[in-house]
Order: structure tokens, then sequence, then C-alpha cells
């Protein structure tokens, strides 16, 4: 697949390349002057390369800055979940209450079964 994505990516380049080679009806103008010979083409398809070569830059330029921009905007808002999840438990915590003291009884059962679990062994001897 790579293999056929480069062969059509020359053949087009190709084609563009005698077709503009082949087209009489080009103009280059340079400082307001029209060019022309055999010359033109060249340095219409060089100004021309030299214009994809700039804005190719520029927009790697731009999609390496949002990608920043999103990780950044991405941590702040995994942030302000946080924050936002922190204020709605504090908000909602004297409603869990009647939750909380069956969940304290049980633990505070089972601390007091695993203290006397320790005491209840015996001792080593030596």
């Amino acid at each position: 697949m790579k293999k056929l994505l480069a062969v059509t990516v020359i053949a087009l380049l190709a084609i563009a390349a005698f077709n503009s080679i082949d087209g009489h009806d080009m103009v280059v103008h340079w400082n307001g002057e029209e060019m022309d010979g055999p010359l033109e083409w060249l340095f219409g398809m060089l100004f021309a390369g030299g214009g994809l070569v700039i804005a190719a830059i520029a927009i790697t330029c731009a999609a390496v800055f949002v990608g920043f921009l999103f990780a950044g905007l991405g941590i702040l808002m995994v942030v302000g979940l946080v924050l936002l999840g922190l204020v709605l438990a504090a908000a909602i915590a004297p409603f869990l209450l009647p939750l909380l003291i069956p969940l304290g009884i049980w633990w505070a059962i089972r601390k007091r079964n695993k203290r006397d679990v320790l005491v209840k062994e015996p001792a080593a001897t030596v």
C-alpha cells in the first residue's frame, strides 16, 4: 500500500511537471515584468515549490501548537473535573451521613475483632 501511494504521488508530480513544461500559456511575473524564455517554467515551478514548502512548515508548526494547546486544555479539564468532584462531595457529605453511620459501626466492629485476635494469641516461647 505504501509503495502504491509513493508511485501515485510521483506519477502525479511528473504529470504536473510535464503539463507545466508543455503549457505555453504559463506566465511568470518578476518585479512587475513578465519573464519569458526557456527558464520561465523552471522559475515558476521553483517559486511554487518554495511556496508549498513554506506552507508545509507553517501547517506543521500550527499542528504542533494545536497539539500542545489541546494537551494543556486537557490537563486543565481534568483538574477542573477533580475540583468539581471535590466540591460536589463536600456538598453531598451531610446527606451521606445516614450511610456513613452503619459503615462506621461496621468498621469499629472489624477493628475490635482484629484487636481481640491479636491479644488472644499466645506468646512464642524461646
